[in-house]
């Protein structure tokens, strides 16, 4: 008797989650192809269909058990285990395939463990996710800030679309507790990395750009990056550079020029946090933290330029 398709999903994971469940029930099922007759040992891609077949006789008896860990909303059949429902939640975007969702989790680590060549991972969304990005971006800045030249709009970007600007918003997100990794990968930390992350995040842009459209990634972005575009306006970006700012307004002072230290370091070496002080003529003006040394160091520079202010305003100098 050929086997009977009993389940079909776009999800590599819930597949697993239903063989499991049948394994445990004593029914013995497979993945199949669209073709009934071809019993396949492996799974499919992300992006295609998983359809789990089991033989005739015991069809029913497999249904019932599927149906029976299924929850009703309404008129709608949700699936078995929404491992997606968390992160869809926090994102404010509901996919009408998931299987692109998990796709774009999907890193390169788990897909070389995968010996049947089946898992995709998420680097060709990420290629698309950055283009899409710098897109939406470009087209923000562009309406929002007619007035700023080039080079202003240019440094405004670099900043909002940067390794460590994607990897903060992929941590607020917590998209790290969903990564889909090998072994390896997840043994070092792999879920806090901060280039693994932005890289995930960018892929997520194109899955959501490929699910609903560019309107549907554009939406995401506002919300998601309003506040670092906003701050091109309450900054305006000019001075972001604050280590060459602190450096201009020591020497128009007459004083030494700064020097950066490390305080201290803290944390495992995969979510490692660095302390900074920049010292002026051995006085501590700014200290700062930061997941890179250069952040904790502009950050400790804007600090020490605001300390100066204060100081000459109330000693009444004015700056050349």
């Amino acid at each position: 008797m050929p086997p009977v398709v009993v389940f079909s999903t776009t999800s590599d994971i819930e597949a697993s989650v239903v063989l499991a469940l049948l394994d445990s029930q004593g029914i013995a099922a497979f993945r199949i192809t669209g073709n009934p007759q071809a019993i396949l040992p492996m799974s499919m891609s992300p992006l295609g269909e998983v359809r789990i077949a089991v033989p005739e006789d015991v069809a029913e008896d497999a249904r019932r058990i599927i149906d029976s860990h299924r929850e009703d909303v309404g008129q709608r059949v949700v699936r078995l285990r929404d491992e997606f429902e968390d992160i869809e939640s926090r994102i404010s975007y509901r996919f009408r395939d998931r299987g692109l969702l998990e796709h774009a989790l999907t890193h390169k680590s788990r897909a070389a463990e995968d010996v049947s060549g089946g898992v995709a991972d998420n680097e060709s969304l990420e290629f698309l996710g950055d283009a899409v990005l710098g897109l939406i971006v470009a087209d923000a800045l562009f309406r929002q800030y007619p007035h700023y030249n080039e080079g202003q709009k240019s440094k405004i970007k670099a900043s909002i679309v940067s390794t460590q600007a994607l990897a903060r918003q992929a941590e607020h997100m917590r998209l790290g507790d969903h990564l889909i990794l090998g072994r390896g990968e997840e043994k070092t930390g792999g879920r806090f990395k901060q280039a693994l992350l932005a890289d995930a995040y960018e892929a997520l842009i194109a899955a959501i750009y490929l699910d609903g459209g560019l309107d549907a990634a554009e939406a995401f972005l506002r919300r998601e990056l309003k506040s670092a575009i906003d701050a091109g306006a309450a900054r305006n970006f000019v001075g972001q550079d604050y280590k060459s700012a602190l450096q201009e307004r020591v020497q128009a002072l007459g004083r030494p020029l700064p020097e950066y230290r490390i305080a201290g370091e803290a944390g495992p070496d995969h979510r490692k946090v660095f302390s900074v002080e920049v010292v002026v003529d051995g006085e501590v003006l700014g200290a700062a933290s930061g997941r890179a040394k250069k952040e904790a160091e502009q950050e400790a520079a804007r600090l020490a330029i605001a300390r100066l202010e204060v100081e000459n305003s109330r000693s009444g100098k004015v700056e050349e």
